[in-house]
Formats: structure tokens, C-alpha cells, sequence
């Protein structure tokens, strides 16, 4: 009778769930990723654990400041091509409700998943709670920078956060964790199978710790940790010389890494079933990690090297973090931005060229998007962290000046006025600003739009209604 019971429960969260989502899509009040899950929650507060509970091949989690959408979507294309079918929610809808959400879009009425396995991307914070419903057998840690915060505290915190999940993983369980960030990899002391990757090139190493740099003391003494290798903020090649706390070896890493512009980068990896060359078609050394932590992620599910390989250079970006959109004649670049770290990063690979160069873009083919709602952080103080002033001496042609908008447009203009950089428009409103930008982007050039979340929704959305692309729900 309990059994009975607890099924019929399951039904009803499902049901009511389904009814939620077409009733958000119908009503146009957003894509139906997280109200299902809230929904069916309420009616049955066990639902997640049900539903986990009957995928054949168990779940797995990705979770880190950066790079957790893309992540886990190169992780999904990679196991598509392996013949794995495995459920995510690749919407980027990333607490626990929106986890519930995507195993209710795969289950039939009575709960059975058409889905092998669950794929999930996870905010730092729920890792403790989907972790306790989902039964991970894998979790991966991309990395841990200063991001919100007003919502999460300081990076020693949420490390904290993260690691208190991992007594819910089975003893088998295999956490996978970025050995380039001392943070992070320093969580392998409380893993019971921890498996590393990085990054060996010593031809990107910047020689110097950015003053943004968040987690450059060594997280098991305090003392400074001494650096043999800096690629960017405090993600390099470690050691600190008071303790024996040092970089991990990595059982996944990336060398020979090549990069190739907006084109694209290559790079060999190494794994521990061998060897093989790697071609995305994303850019910057940041997808590079992010490639590199998926194969990681598939490595220990099982998938073969040229199988990663196939599945990373059939990967085409995530829609908004690195998407590129045809607008009629002119393309639009979209690249989500969320803290100091990210947003020099992509100035670094977009804007200013890192070769010397003529670079890449101009700063009249930029609009940045600025918003302070819950989802992007409050607290913008951040923007005077990012180094725009690298742009000041970049050999880019800069006359014609950037386009700002959003909900805190005049702060982002003033922080490029004081990195004495010409600001061409500010408009608050998303649309018009969008529509603005296009029109001083001449045809068969990119427009490149950088946006905090929120921002880069509206945008996107605008886009979809010009018809230039499609509801980011219809993934």
C-alpha cells in the first residue's frame, strides 16, 4: 500500500509538473526550466531521489565558479557520441529545482526515465542537496573564484560547502577536481577517489599573479604558495615551500595547447588510456580547462580517448556563454561574463591580442550588458577589478567606442571612462541597445556582446523574437 502510494505521489509531482511548464511556455513567462521542478517538489518532496534512483547508470554533477554550462554540455556531446544517452539540464537551470525539472522532462507519467544516466551542472551552494537526493557517483570541481559575493561568501566557505557532499557520494564515488587551482585541488584530501586534470604549457604561463588573483596562499598552512606557472587570476603550476601541500599530479592534462583566436584552439591530451589530439571550436585557454574537465568526466565513465575527441570537436558552445548567432549580415558573438577573472579572460582572447597584433575586434563591434538582478549578484563593485586598461595600450582600433547597457549601464560606462576608453552609447534598455550595436557593426563583421546572466537572457531573447535564433528552452 505505501508503495502504491509513494508511485501515485510520483505521478502527481509529475503530472502537476508538466502542467507548470507548458502553462510558463504558454504564458510566456520563461522556458518552463525550474517552475516544474518547484512545483513538483511540493507535491512530492521525494521526487528527485525517486527519479535518480531508477537511471540505470547512476548521475554525475559538474560544479565550479566558471565554465559549469559549458562543462557539462561538452560532457553530453562526448557521451552522445559514446552512445550514452544521459538527461541534463542544459539550460543552465542549476539548483536543486532545476535538477528536479530536467529528470521530470525525461521520465514517462509513471516515472520511468527514457535517459540512461543524469548529467547535471550544479550551483556551488545545492552541491549538498542534490548530492543527498541524486546518488552522484561523480562530481566534478572546475574551480572556485570570487563571484557574488553577497550570495555566496568568501572562496574558503564555499569550498567548505562543496566538500560536505562528499560523504553522500558512494565510497567509490570519484570526485574530480581541477589540480591547477590550490583550492580546489586541496579538496582531495576529503575525497575518497579523487582524480585530477590541468593544464601544462609553459608558453601561456604570464609570469605574474594578477592582483585579482583569489586563493594565492596555501589553503593548508596560510602561507603564500610559490608559483612555477600563472595562466590566469590564481589557476597555474604551485607549490608552497612551508608545508608539503603542492599541485597534484593530473591524470587528465592538456599540452601543445595552440590557440587559434575566436577560430578555435588544439591541444593533446593525455588520459590515462592514452593519448590524442584535440581540435574545439571554442576559444580561449578557460575552454580549455573546461574541455579538459569533461574529459575527465567521460574518461571516468569509461569513454575512450578518440571518443572525447570526436564529442569535444563536435561541441558548438553553449547557448549564450559562447554562442555565436547569424544576425542577417553580421554575426553576434555572445560570451557570459559573472566576475573580474571571466571578463579578462575574454578581453584577453577577444579584445586585446594577445600576440601584438592588430586584435581580433574593435570596441565598436562591443556592447556590454550590465545587470545587478538576484541571479547575476548585487554587488558590482567587481567591475573596477577587471583590467580594461589592458585594453589602453592594445594595438585594437578603439576610436570607435563601446556600446553599455543595462540595469547598471552608467556604472559599467564610468568604469571604462576611468580606463580612459571611449564609450559610443549608453542605453539601459536591453533591446534598443542590441539594436543600436547591430546597426554600427558594418555587414559580414561580429558584433561581440558580453553580458552578466540576466542580461544575456533579455538579450537573447530579443534575439529569438528578430528571428535570429530560437528559445533557449528549444536546446
Amino acid at each position: 500500500m505505501s508503495e502504491a502510494l509513494d508511485n501515485l505521489r510520483l505521478s502527481a509531482a509529475i503530472l502537476t509538473a508538466r502542467s507548470a511548464q507548458l502553462a510558463s511556455r504558454t504564458l510566456r513567462r520563461g522556458g518552463g526550466t525550474t517552475v516544474p521542478g518547484v512545483v513538483a517538489r511540493r507535491v512530492d518532496p521525494e521526487v528527485l531521489a525517486k527519479l535518480s534512483r531508477k537511471l540505470p547508470r547512476g548521475s554525475a554533477a559538474v560544479t565550479g565558479t566558471n565554465g559549469k554550462t559549458t562543462t557539462t554540455r561538452m560532457v553530453s556531446k562526448i557521451l552522445q557520441i559514446a552512445g550514452v544517452h544521459a538527461v541534463n539540464n542544459s539550460t543552465g537551470a542549476n539548483l536543486i529545482t532545476g535538477v528536479t525539472a530536467a529528470l521530470i522532462s525525461d521520465a514517462s507519467l509513471m516515472g520511468k526515465p527514457s535517459s540512461e544516466m543524469g548529467l547535471f551542472e550544479v550551483d556551488e551552494a545545492s552541491v549538498p542537496k542534490v548530492a543527498a537526493e541524486a546518488e552522484l557517483s561523480l562530481l566534478a570541481v572546475l574551480n572556485l573564484f570570487r563571484d557574488q559575493l553577497d550570495r555566496y561568501g568568501e572562496l574558503a566557505y564555499t569550498a567548505k560547502v562543496i566538500a560536505s557532499s562528499f560523504p553522500d557520494l558512494p565510497r567509490s564515488g570519484t570526485v574530480v577536481l581541477n589540480a591547477d587551482d590550490p583550492l580546489v585541488a586541496s579538496l582531495g584530501r576529503a575525497a575518497n577517489k579523487p582524480v585530477f586534470f590541468g593544464v601544462d604549457e609553459p608558453s601561456l604561463d604570464t609570469g605574474v599573479l594578477q592582483h585579482i588573483a583569489d586563493s594565492k596562499d596555501c589553503p593548508i598552512c596560510g602561507a603564500a604558495l610559490s608559483y612555477d606557472a600563472v595562466y590566469f587570476g590564481h589557476i597555474g603550476i604551485y607549490q608552497c615551500l612551508n608545508c608539503a601541500f603542492e599541485r597534484p599530479k593530473p591524470a587528465y592534462t592538456a599540452t601543445r595547447v595552440r590557440m587559434d583566436g575566436p577560430k578555435g584552439t588544439s591541444f593533446l591530451l593525455t588520459t590515462p588510456a592514452g593519448g590524442v589530439g584535440v581540435r574545439i571550436g571554442l576559444p580561449g585557454l578557460y575552454n580549455v580547462y573546461n574541455a579538459v574537465a569533461a574529459a575527465a568526466v567521460a574518461g571516468e565513465m569509461g569513454v575512450r580517448p578518440a571518443e572525447i575527441a570526436r564529442g569535444l570537436k563536435a561541441f558548438g558552445g553553449a547557448f549564450g556563454r559562447v554562442e555565436r548567432v547569424q544576425a542577417g549580415d553580421k554575426e553576434v558573438f555572445l560570451l557570459l561574463i559573472k566576475n573580474p577573472v571571466g571578463f579578462n579572460e575574454i578581453l584577453r582572447t577577444f579584445v586585446a591580442s594577445p600576440t601584438g597584433e592588430a586584435g581580433a575586434t574593435n570596441a565598436g563591434h562591443v556592447l556590454i550588458a550590465i545587470n545587478d538582478n538576484d541571479a547575476d549578484g548585487r554587488d558590482v563593485s567587481w567591475l573596477w577589478d577587471v583590467d580594461f586598461e589592458m585594453l589602453t595600450n592594445a594595438r585594437a582600433a578603439l576610436t570607435t567606442g563601446f556600446h553599455v547597457s543595462g540595469v547598471r549601464a552608467r556604472d559599467m560606462a564610468v568604469r571604462l571612462k576611468y580606463a580612459e576608453l571611449p564609450v559610443r552609447s549608453v542605453r539601459a534598455d536591453r533591446e534598443e541597445a542590441l539594436l543600436a550595436a547591430l546597426a554600427a557593426t558594418p555587414p559580414g563583421e561580429t558584433l561581440y556582446v558580453l553580458p552578466t546572466y540576466t542580461a544575456m537572457l533579455e538579450l537573447r531573447k530579443v534575439l529569438s523574437d528578430l528571428g535570429y535564433t530560437h528559445p533557449f528552452w528549444e536546446e
